[in-house]
C-alpha cells in the first residue's frame, strides 16, 4: 500500500474572469522512502497540487472540485479538522518556497522552530529547544545557541530558508513536501540539505515530494518524476527513463532549455510562446501552440496520459500514434 495515493485531483479558482483550472486531473502514488520530483514551468500547477494536499488552498476563490489523496488510510481532502491537525506538521511537513512570508516576523526563531514539537509531542520546552538547536546545526547554521533567539529579519534569505527546512524536519515526518527548498541556497549548502533529506529517508523511511525547476537536482535526488504543464501531468516516468528516453515534446523542450547542456557561444534555447490561459476552455492539447510537432489533430483532440510501459506514461497524440 502506497504511503500517499492521489487520484484525479482537480483544484479550480473561481474568479471574476472565469474558472481557472490550476490542477486538472492529477494522479500519482508515493511509496515510503521514495522521492517523487514534480517539474514544470511557473504556473503549471506544481505548488497548487501540494497546497491542496495540505489543506492550504484559500477558499474562496479556490475549491477542490474532486479527487482523493489517501495518506496511510486517511483521505486528506475529506478528513475532519481534528484528523488534519494531527497529521499536518507532525506526520506531513512542508518546506515553503518563500521563507520571508512563511516565518512570523514578530516571533523569535526559537518559538517558531519548536512549535510543532510543543503541539504534537509530550515534551518540555527545554527538551524542545535542545532538539531545535540540533535541527539548526544539521542544516548548517553556525552559532545556533545564539541565533536560535534571533528574529527572522536578522537572517539572510538563505539562512531563513535553512530555518524553514529545519522546522519541517524537526518532527521527523513520514512525508515531506518540499516546494523549491534549495532556491535561495548556494551550491555547497544545497548539496548539504539534499544529503540531509536523503539521510532522513534512510533512517525513517520518509517519502518526499520535491517541487523544483532544477532538472539537475531532480536527476540526482528523485526516484520518479512527474512533468506538469497547464495543470496536467504530461509525462511520468522513473528518473532514468525520463532523462534517457524522453517522450513528450514539452519534456524535451525543458531539457533543451538547460543552459549547461547548450553549446557555448550560441543563443540559449527557450520554449517559444506562453502557457495557455487556464480560465478559458482548451479544445486540444494544451502545449500545441508551442509545440514544433503539433498538427491540426493536436489542436482539436485532448490527449490523455497513456502508458508506454509499467513505469513510463505520456500524453502526446503523435507519440501514441508512433509518428514521432
Amino acid at each position: 500500500m502506497p504511503l500517499l495515493s492521489v487520484k484525479d485531483l482537480r483544484t479550480y479558482f473561481h474568479t471574476r474572469s472565469g474558472v481557472y483550472r490550476a490542477v486538472d486531473g492529477v494522479s500519482f502514488d508515493l511509496e515510503r522512502g521514495e522521492t517523487l520530483g514534480i517539474v514544470g514551468e511557473s504556473g503549471s500547477g506544481k505548488s497548487v497540487t501540494c497546497y491542496s494536499l495540505m489543506g492550504l488552498i484559500p477558499q474562496p476563490p479556490g475549491r477542490i472540485e474532486s479527487g482523493s489523496a489517501v495518506f496511510d488510510g486517511v483521505d486528506l481532502l475529506n478528513c475532519s479538522p481534528r484528523q488534519s491537525r494531527a497529521i499536518r506538521g507532525k506526520r506531513i511537513s512542508m518546506i515553503f518556497q518563500d521563507p520571508m512570508t512563511s516565518l512570523n516576523p514578530y516571533m523569535r526563531i526559537s518559538d517558531q522552530l519548536i512549535e510543532p514539537l510543543m503541539i504534537h509531542e509530550d515534551i518540555t520546552k527545554k527538551e524542545a529547544i535542545k532538539r531545535g538547536l540540533e535541527a539548526l546545526e544539521s542544516v548548517g547554521i553556525n552559532d545556533a545557541e545564539k541565533r536560535i533567539h534571533y528574529y527572522p529579519h536578522e537572517f539572510s534569505g538563505g539562512m531563513r530558508q535553512r530555518v524553514m527546512i529545519a522546522m519541517a524536519l524537526i518532527t521527523k515526518p513520514e512525508l515531506l513536501i518540499a516546494d523549491e527548498p534549495t532556491t535561495a541556497l548556494d551550491v555547497t549548502v544545497q548539496a548539504q540539505i539534499l544529503e540531509l533529506i536523503k539521510k532522513m529517508q534512510q533512517e525513517i523511511g520518509m517519502g518526499v515530494i520535491f517541487i523544483t525547476h532544477d532538472l539537475g537536482v531532480v536527476s540526482g535526488l528523485c526516484d520518479r518524476v512527474q512533468v506538469m504543464y497547464a495543470g496536467r501531468v504530461v509525462e511520468s516516468a522513473d528518473t532514468h527513463s525520463l532523462f534517457h528516453d524522453t517522450k513528450h515534446p514539452y519534456t524535451r523542450a525543458l531539457q533543451r532549455s538547460i543552459p549547461s547542456l547548450q553549446e557555448k557561444g550560441k543563443k540559449l534555447f527557450t520554449i517559444p510562446g506562453m502557457p495557455p490561459d487556464l480560465s478559458k476552455p482548451l479544445a486540444g492539447c494544451s502545449f500545441a501552440a508551442r509545440c514544433e510537432h503539433a498538427t491540426d489533430l493536436c489542436r482539436t483532440s485532448d490527449p490523455q496520459l497513456s502508458e508506454i510501459d509499467a513505469t513510463h506514461s505520456q500524453a502526446c497524440l503523435r507519440i501514441q500514434a508512433g509518428e514521432i
